[in-house]
Formats: structure tokens, C-alpha cells, sequence
């Protein structure tokens, strides 16, 4: 697939000039915010502040005070989150429209599904709802909606040490990692979801202990067994061209462990655009940084530091807490960052008790999904992310999963974490019709014979609809992608 794939595997959006998005997202803050809240009453129960950065999420409804480990308690959702207005009828004629004006698309090709959805679940307008087809990372959707609804999407994933032989010439700590895939370099950053822990603050608060004991030397033993062996779905290498869209799940990581080179690094570590190559070794990276940091406090760490496993009945003696899996899981969206949605497979497996593997974490996934009642015909996932070839989705099953965000029900972490259309993640520039900016929440998909589009949109008559559209093998892939961005618009006027 040659530079096609480089451009478009791994759902990345073409590179915009940042000044025209930044003033595009000024304009569409002022405008629509309030659109957005009002006529969407379910993202109300999970949503925090603002700011920093445009529709940044802070936490969930649903979090308690404290921090957690990475085996999050069942989360209950909420009562609270409104109903979806159901009773703002439907302009049949202006969506039937809509499907015939995207069915016309010049070049479109003969292999695609459209699905429009109420918030009950009821089809009101498809197009071949039940064909399985590829669907890029839109499978994400399914991966958010099944974490979201069993994990404490409040609880975090802290970074840990621990230490033993105290009484030793020269005792031993034992870092472990906990699934933080975004930590920093340096200190805690409260402000971000990537680099909310430090490795920086990590080495302060170890040292502190250290020095309170009077030891000034260390041996390090590092405890990355969190997901066992099996770190990557098979196949998934196959459209990881150069290593830019995947880096196998590891229990820590700086970044994402994104090798910035230099000016490269992005001003605000939430937002960028750029995709360089990842890190294949991230947990032994965060090492490296974590005694270097420790040196500059003062503390010798002898030798090279060792794998190993902390044991039963020891407490670590210093901490960093990630973002809430709430922010990580929006973070995940609006990057459409392979790496965290196949993670968030493992951590639910871990927690509903499956195999702790690619296998176990799509497993628990489709166990979730059943168990919701949401169609499952004619599903094959290859992976939790998309990018593994091999997985096939109906429009059917991935407007359930959106109906069922928009309904009191709903999971509000696996909605909120969707990118806004003219405003922020891959959605930002997705519609020309500046009038739908604001009205949608979408996961879009992109593999170079994919593309694809779910999502929730805020209709203008104040009702509120979920859709689906997938295409593969466009005859012209651009002409495809502008015809479901005019569709997504037509939708918020239906």
C-alpha cells in the first residue's frame, strides 16, 4: 500500500495548518458549546472543566476520591446520565435524502453500509446494515464501550516502588509498572493527561525514602509482567508500517514511548498531529529515564537494573498516579492511538478474569458486548484497535454501541472521548460545512482501503441520532471520505 498506508493506516488525519485550526477552534468554542451540552444531556454525568485545552475531559461521575490500581472495581453506571430526548420526531424525507445524496458519490464503489439510528437502537435509515465489512478503527468504539462498562473508569494506573533488603549493604527497589503508557520524563504535570505522573516526581519521592534510611546506593529490579508475554495481537505488524502506529502494550511508558527528534516535540504534550516512530522497548526506556533521574537526586543505582516481581505482602514506599482511565480512554479516541485501545482490552481481560492475552482481551470485549445485548452477527475481531487485518463489523452492531451511549444507560467515558467535529481530534476537519461543527462526536477509521465513521449527532431540531457508515475499497478513497464528512452534516438537519 506504499505511501498510502503511511499516510492513512493507523487513522491519522492529513496535517492541517495549525493556525487556521486554532482559529476554527476559537470560533467553534464560542458558538457551540452550549449547542453541544444542551442537546446532548448524556455527555452532562461524566464531564469535567473545560480547560486546559478545548473540551478537555476531567475524570468521570463515577470516581471516587482515591486512586487505584490497575484492577479496577465493576463500575455501576450512573443513573444520573439524562434520557435522550426521543421525542423530536424525524424528518424521513430530508434522511432518505441524505443516503441517496451519499449513495450518488462519484466513485464510491459498491462495497459499503450505512446505518442511522435512534437512541433506543431503532434503525430508522440504512443501506446493507448486517454485511460484515473492515472497519478500521472504528472497532475502537466497541473496545471504549466494553472497558468503559466494567472498569472503575476513575481509578488509575500508578507507578510504583517498592523496597526490600533494607537492611543490606546495598537493599534493592523494585519498579513496577502498572499499564501508565503515558508518563513523562520529568515531574507530575496535573494539568495533562500525557505526563500527569513523572518519572521526575517518581525518582523525588523514592529518594526521599531512601535518604529518611540513610541509603545512598540501590540495586533495581524492574517488574514488567503486567500483560505476561504475549504483547501484540498477531498480524497487527502487517499495517504497523515503520513502527509508527503500534508499540506492544507494556506495563510504562514515556509518551506513548513517540520518539520525538529534535524541534519534533509538541508544545502541548495532548495535542499533536505528527506520528514519529515508536519505541519497540518502552518499559526498559522508562527505566533508563527513572535512573537517570535517581542519579541526579543523589542515589547510585549499582549495575543494571533486573527483571523481576514485587512478592506478596510488600508495600511500595513512593507512587505516581496516571490520568483517570476516563481521560486516557479520550486521549485513546481522539488520537486513535492503537497502542492504549489494545491495552484497555488487556486491562478489562485482566479484570473480568479472561486470558491474559490479545486472544483473552477480545474475548472479554465480545463478552461485554453480548451481554449488552448488542448485535454481534457476523463480527471477527482480530484485534482491539482495527489495525490487525482480519476483523470484520456491521454497520448494525457499531450504531448499537452508539444508540446505547446516547441512551440513560449509556457508558459516558466511551461518548465524551469521541472527537467533536470542527473542534478537536481526528473529527476537527473532517466536515466542510461549517454548520455542523459542534453537532457530532465521531470515531473515524482509516486504513488505505478503508474509511470509515461512527458516532452521535446533536440534530438541530434539539433530537439526537447514532450512525455508522463504512466503505471499503473506494474507487476514490478521497472522494469517499468527503462524502461521509457531507453526510455526517446532513445528519445534524434530518
Amino acid at each position: 500500500m506504499g505511501d498510502v498506508r503511511a499516510r492513512r493506516t493507523g487513522d491519522q488525519e492529513d496535517p492541517p495548518a495549525r493556525s487556521a485550526r486554532r482559529r476554527r477552534a476559537l470560533t467553534v468554542l464560542a458558538s457551540c458549546l452550549t449547542t453541544i451540552v444542551v442537546m446532548t444531556g448524556y455527555l452532562v454525568a461524566g464531564a469535567r472543566g473545560l480547560v486546559p485545552g478545548v473540551l478537555a475531559v476531567r475524570g468521570t461521575s463515577a470516581a471516587s476520591s482515591s486512586s487505584h490500581s490497575y484492577v479496577p472495581g465493576v463500575r455501576a453506571v450512573s443513573d444520573a446520565v439524562p434520557q435522550a430526548d426521543l421525542s423530536k420526531s424525524i424528518d424521513k424525507n430530508a434522511l432518505r435524502s441524505a443516503v441517496k445524496a451519499f449513495e450518488s458519490t462519484s466513485k464510491l464503489g459498491d462495497d459499503y453500509s450505512v446505518a442511522v439510528a435512534t437512541a433506543d437502537g431503532t434503525i430508522v435509515e440504512s443501506r446493507d446494515p448486517d454485511s460484515p465489512r473492515q472497519p478500521a478503527s472504528t472497532l475502537k468504539t466497541l473496545t471504549a464501550f466494553a472497558a468503559a462498562s466494567r472498569l472503575d473508569m476513575g481509578s488509575t494506573l500508578d507507578t510504583q516502588v517498592y523496597l526490600e533488603h533494607a537492611d543490606d549493604s546495598t537493599p534493592t527497589i523494585i519498579l513496577k509498572g502498572n499499564g501508565d503508557m503515558l508518563l513523562s520524563s520529568g515531574d507530575d504535570d496535573p494539568d495533562h493527561v500525557n505526563g500527569r505522573a513523572g518519572l521526575g516526581s517518581l525518582a523525588t519521592r523514592t529518594a526521599r525514602v531512601l535518604r529518611g534510611k540513610g541509603i545512598s546506593r540501590v540495586r533495581l529490579v524492574v517488574d514488567d509482567s503486567l500483560f505476561g508475554s504475549v504483547r501484540s495481537p498477531t498480524n497487527i505488524e502487517q499495517n504497523n508500517e515503520d513502527g509508527l502506529y503500534y508499540t506492544p502494550v507494556s506495563s510504562m511508558a514515556v509518551d506513548g514511548g513517540r520518539r520525538w527528534s529534535s524541534g519534533q516535540t509538541p508544545s502541548d504534550p495532548d495535542v499533536f498531529e505528527d506520528y514519529p516512530p515508536l519505541s519497540t522497548h518502552t518499559a526498559s526506556d522508562a527505566t533508563t529515564v527513572f535512573i537517570r533521574r535517581l542519579v541526579e537526586r543523589g542515589i547510585t543505582v549499582e549495575g543494571t537494573a533486573s527483571s523481576g516481581q514485587v512478592h506478596d505482602g510488600l508495600r511500595p514506599v513512593a507512587s505516581v498516579h496516571s490520568a483517570t482511565l476516563t481521560e486516557i480512554m479520550a486521549f485513546m479516541l481522539r488520537h486513535s492511538d492503537n497502542t492504549l485501545a489494545e491495552e484497555f482490552g488487556r486491562l478489562l481481560a485482566l479484570h473480568v478474569g479472561e486470558e491474559n492475552s490479545p486472544t483473552g482481551a477480545v474475548t472479554a470485549v465480545r463478552d461485554v458486548l453480548r451481554a449488552s445485548k448488542i448485535s454481534m452477527t457476523g463480527l471477527t475481531m482480530a484485534d482491539c484497535s482495527g489495525l490487525s487485518p482480519g476483523s470484520l463489523v456491521s454497520v448494525r452492531t457499531l450504531a448499537a454501541v452508539q444508540s446505547r451511549n446516547l441512551g440513560r444507560h449509556g457508558v459516558s467515558a466511551a461518548a465524551e472521548g469521541l472527537s467533536v467535529s470542527g473542534l478537536v481530534g481526528t473529527a476537527a476537519e473532517r466536515f466542510s460545512d461549517s454548520a455542523a461543527n459542534g453537532l457530532l462526536r465521531v470515531k473515524t477509521g482509516s486504513l488505505s482501503d478503508v474509511t470509515a465513521m461512527v458516532g452521535t449527532v446533536s440534530r438541530k431540531s434539539g433530537g439526537v441520532l447514532a450512525f455508522a457508515v463504512i466503505v471499503n475499497d473506494p474507487q476514490d478513497y478521497d472522494a469517499a471520505v468527503a462524502a461521509i464528512g457531507s453526510f455526517g452534516s446532513a445528519l445534524t438537519g434530518v
